[in-house]
């Protein structure tokens, strides 16, 4: 990094504000990170930020999912590497579709592989987190409506993707959607590093200024076809690198010089049933 990217850095690092969700005890929380210690939140912070006077400390809660979207939208073919090594040619809009919420998975979680004799491959990716509804928002003004943002992973499985020719089913398993450990808000993300390791092996890097399209184009294009609520996550691709994950691996995916996102990997237990007795 320049001199004159690490002053930069360090400004924005000073700006940033971090929030998330939180556990203490049986009791479940949004709340604002200063230092060593969280503010609790009347409410979600994407909704407003009214402190309770409540603090705790951040040793004494478990850092739990910092979101809770209506929806969970995720960007295809927005990294030139990444539509090579698919051996995909670029469509000239951004592709969307949408993920299950029920697929996120926060920091420290384990990604349970739904079919082990599949290829299910990783994807690191930046998500941006919707501050205000928006409907037909032009590019121009698209960072308003932005709330802030933060590391998400995007598990894919490539033998149903394939079968399926649709994108839905084979990312939105239970726990294919890693996502956290914190939301940061007042941060410039224009050209910002996104990095990947799998087991401490390096697998994807590259720098957000690379997107094909930028987080304000990705959001008025979205704004378009639907109305982003307040909450709302946008997954906004992957570079190249992305390769298969196996029971046992542990991913850690970083932007810029956030805290880290950190998950495991492991096999769906075939027990696990919310009906079985």
């Amino acid at each position: 990094m320049d001199l004159r990217r690490s002053e930069t850095a360090a400004t924005e690092m000073r700006k940033m504000r971090t929030f998330g969700g939180f556990i203490s005890g049986h009791r479940f929380f949004y709340g604002e990170i200063r230092g060593d210690e969280v503010r609790v939140l009347k409410n979600p912070f994407w909704i407003d930020i009214e402190p309770t006077g409540e603090i705790v400390r951040l040793t004494n809660v478990v850092v739990d999912l910092p979101v809770a979207p209506s929806k969970l939208i995720a960007v295809g073919l927005n990294y030139s590497d990444h539509i090579a090594e698919m051996k995909r040619t670029p469509l000239g809009t951004p592709l969307i579709w949408f993920k299950s919420p029920n697929s996120l998975l926060p920091h420290g979680g384990t990604i349970e592989i739904a079919f082990p004799e599949h290829q299910t491959d990783f994807e690191a990716e930046l998500a941006v987190v919707i501050g205000k509804s928006a409907k037909n928002v032009l590019p121009d003004r698209a960072l308003n409506f932005v709330f802030g943002y933060t590391i998400g992973l995007d598990i894919s499985d490539r033998d149903l993707q394939k079968i399926e020719k649709q994108f839905g089913r084979c990312k939105s398993f239970d726990t294919y959607t890693p996502i956290g450990p914190f939301v940061y808000a007042d941060v410039n993300v224009s050209d910002v590093s996104l990095e990947l390791r799998q087991n401490g092996k390096l697998r994807q890097s590259t720098r957000t200024s690379r997107m094909i399209y930028s987080v304000a184009q990705i959001i008025s294009f979205a704004s378009q076809s639907l109305t982003l609520l307040p909450g709302d996550v946008i997954l906004t691709g992957t570079p190249a690198g992305v390769g298969p994950i196996h029971p046992g691996d542990e991913l850690e995916v970083t932007i810029d010089d956030w805290p880290r996102l950190r998950n495991s990997v492991a096999i769906a237990s075939l027990a696990r049933s919310t009906g079985e007795k």
